[in-house]
């Protein structure tokens, strides 16, 4: 099982890798920038254009060299008379990208922008304006909560953390329940990441305010039992995360929250790592999850139906998602996920392919997903 993370990490390395070019000649940008929705208070810089670049600006007298990294291409910022440095990016995917600058050699957070956890640390993060923003906008509509918990896991003998949305008027009619959806992130990201980087709050009161998903109740926690720097995923094992959700999580879910606690009513989603953990521990479990989506995270082949008892039975759902991007450049792990979920539709069960059109690896990937996903959950 090692080995199949393994596999899996290596070709995400292999297809991100190939994004790492050369500094690319840029045109001259258009200039109307302004200032990144994802920047600290006050501040002008970052900023963003019409067309998707990013210009960032950070006084550093003393540096000899400094670059924006920014989507796997670094660019030389150029210094003015007051040791103050400016430069800009080639145009960017639409959505949330991580970033950082690179001073004399060290990589550095922009103090400009507000600190997102990615690439299993604390660092810079932008937003640029997508076309289709207003699925995850902040609307005058109900709102949900997004609430911290504290569990004890006996079997890690530590207290974990995670966040649990519970959708608008949870609190004023104590008599319902409500479905679960657990919902991973991906490597080198934690619990934080889907209610920061994704907006799943936002994107989920606006679905039930337009009537278009039923509400459930998500849960989102840390995905991984052992700490790891870069490259540390090789020594992921799946099982002791197994123990954390099966045994001490969704319990203390089901205790301290109005759910529905039977097969029917609970979900599993994830992305890149979030999606392989969500497929294997869903195809061992499915007499506990009956809905399964995996974001950019492999997918379900005929064999895993064939191969996993009371499969057709027990499923109601199975959702695989992509950038097109992503596809572009293969097929990902496990074979075409394409053909994969085709052939499963023609197997009588419920399967649904979605591609985010001209978004790689990345958040807006994922959110996209997530608005597609939402409303096609515990729809019984």
């Amino acid at each position: 099982m090692k080995h199949c993370i393994h596999i899996f990490a290596v070709l995400l390395f292999v297809i991100s890798g190939s994004l790492c070019l050369a500094q690319t000649e840029q045109s001259n940008a258009k200039e109307d920038f302004k200032p990144a929705a994802t920047n600290q208070p006050g501040k002008e810089f970052p900023k963003v254009n019409s067309e998707g670049r990013v210009r960032a600006r950070i006084s550093a007298p003393e540096a000899k060299r400094v670059q924006l990294d920014i989507g796997a291409v670094k660019y030389d910022l150029t210094k003015d008379e007051n040791g103050v440095w400016t430069g800009d990016s080639n145009p960017q995917d639409e959505g949330f990208h991580y970033y950082q600058l690179w001073i004399d050699g060290a990589a550095v957070p922009d103090p400009n922008s507000l600190y997102f956890y990615g690439a299993m640390r604390r660092g810079s993060g932008i937003e640029i304006p997508a076309h289709d923003q207003e699925f995850y906008a902040l609307k005058n509509v109900p709102h949900g909560q997004i609430r911290k918990i504290l569990f004890y896991s006996e079997s890690t003998d530590t207290v974990r953390r995670a966040f649990v949305y519970t959708p608008p008027g949870y609190d004023q009619d104590m008599t319902n329940r409500y479905p679960v959806l657990y919902l991973q992130h991906g490597w080198g990201e934690n619990e934080t990441s889907w209610p920061k980087q994704g907006k799943v709050n936002l994107i989920m009161d606006n679905l039930i305010a337009e009537d278009i998903a039923n509400p459930f109740i998500i849960v989102m926690a840390y995905g991984m039992t052992n700490e790891g720097g870069m490259g540390g995923l090789r020594n992921f094992d799946i099982q002791p995360f197994q123990t954390v959700l099966i045994d001490e999580l969704i319990p203390y879910i089901d205790t301290h929250f109005r759910t529905l606690t039977d097969q029917p009513h609970r979900a599993m989603a994830g992305l890149s790592m979030g999606g392989f953990e969500t497929r294997l521990i869903t195809l061992k479990n499915l007499d506990i999850f009956s809905h399964i989506g995996l974001f950019s995270g492999g997918s379900i082949t005929p064999d895993d139906v064939e191969n996993t008892p009371g499969f057709k039975e027990k499923v109601k759902l199975v959702f695989v998602s992509y950038g097109s991007r992503e596809l572009d450049r293969g097929r990902g792990w496990g074979g075409d996920p394409r053909e994969n979920t085709k052939a499963l539709k023609e197997a009588g069960i419920n399967a649904h392919f979605y591609v985010s059109p001209n978004t790689a690896h990345e958040w807006q990937s994922w959110r996209r997903s997530l608005y597609e996903l939402a409303p096609l959950l515990f729809q019984d």
